[in-house]
Parts: structure tokens; sequence; C-alpha cells
């Protein structure tokens, strides 16, 4: 695996061992941040269910101010670990080793916002319904913030969440991407 564009192309980041993460592959990567505008100008990314880290640290390289990981699993949360250290980006990064339902509730108790929600669960174990509607009902998305949902291409996402609106779909492989914007004010 490798970091696609911006400030850290080309550059190499592990995979957790075993078959438990299925990484995003890098042309999906690539077509996702494509897709969302390739670069940006800050931001703060939300990495929910992290595995290797590889889209966070992709928003990281690609202008994005921050990034926070979540990941239960041990394997996974010290590849990002590793993978963070080897990109030299520790300040730009918070991991956080805990469920995804816990971790919206912490980040929530400390006011933090997001410009962009990447969330790829195992696919056998989807709740990305539950998670958005967590995000809009306690205001943690940006106005015009984005959430990107990678999923099995049989999964359908293709509804409104309150403010939080889907607006498109591609399908890769084996995967479907669901595209959905804040387009509530609030904040």
């Amino acid at each position: 695996m490798r970091i696609v564009a911006g400030e850290y192309s080309s550059r190499k980041i592990e995979a957790p061992k075993g078959n438990t993460t299925r990484p995003t592959l890098d042309k999906v990567r690539e077509a996702v941040f494509s897709s969302l505008g390739g670069f940006f100008a800050g931001g703060v990314f939300l990495d929910l269910y992290a595995g290797s880290g590889a889209n966070g640290l992709e928003a990281i390289s690609r202008g994005f101010d921050q990034a926070v990981f979540v990941d239960v699993s041990r394997d996974a949360v010290n590849v990002i670990r590793r993978n963070i250290a080897s990109l030299g980006c520790q300040d730009k990064c918070r991991v956080l080793p805990m469920r995804a339902d816990k971790a919206l509730h912490l980040l929530k108790e400390e006011g933090i916002t997001f410009d962009l929600v990447y969330l790829d669960p195992p696919y056998a174990r989807q709740e990305n319904a539950r998670v958005i509607r967590w995000l809009e009902e306690s205001n943690m998305m940006n106005p015009d913030g984005r959430i990107v949902i990678e999923s099995l291409k049989e999964d359908s996402f293709a509804q409104d969440f309150g403010h939080i609106k889907y607006y498109k779909e591609a399908v890769y492989g084996i995967s479907r991407i669901t595209y959905l914007k804040n387009e509530g004010d609030q904040k």
C-alpha cells in the first residue's frame, strides 16, 4: 500500500497482517479523493474503523490539518501508529484505540466537528446508518462536511439523514462508495 498523492505521495505504508482488516485499495482511495476535489485547504478528518490508517493519512497528505483514527483492534492501532511515525506527521494525528461508538461519544464531549468522515467498517458489521444519525443529531459535521461510506456493492445508503443528504455513489469491484453531504448550516 502507498499514499497516492500530496505531501507523502508514493510513500509506502503497511497494513495489518491477516484477514481481519480489509484495506481500501489504492485505486479506490484515489477515485474517492479525486471525486471530493483532490486536495484540501485544511479541515478535520475522521477515519472511523481506520484499519491501516490509509484513508486518514491520504487526507493529511492532501491538505487536511488533522485526522482522528479510530479502531478497536490492537494490531490495527499499532500499524496506524507505525504508519504515522514513518510519515512524521504525529502532530496532525490522533489515534483512539476503542470502539466507534465510544470514540464518537468522547469526540462529541470534546466538541470536535468534522469536514470529512470515512466509514469503512467490516462489511459484515455495517452500522453506518446509526453512525450517520449520531453525527447528524450530535451536530458533529461542519457545514458542507462530507461522509464517505465504503461497503459491499450490494449495500445501499441512498437516503437522507436529516441535514445529511445522499448525493452520489460509485461501484469499484466488490465495493460501493456512497457520498453524503451536510446541507445544514449547523456546526
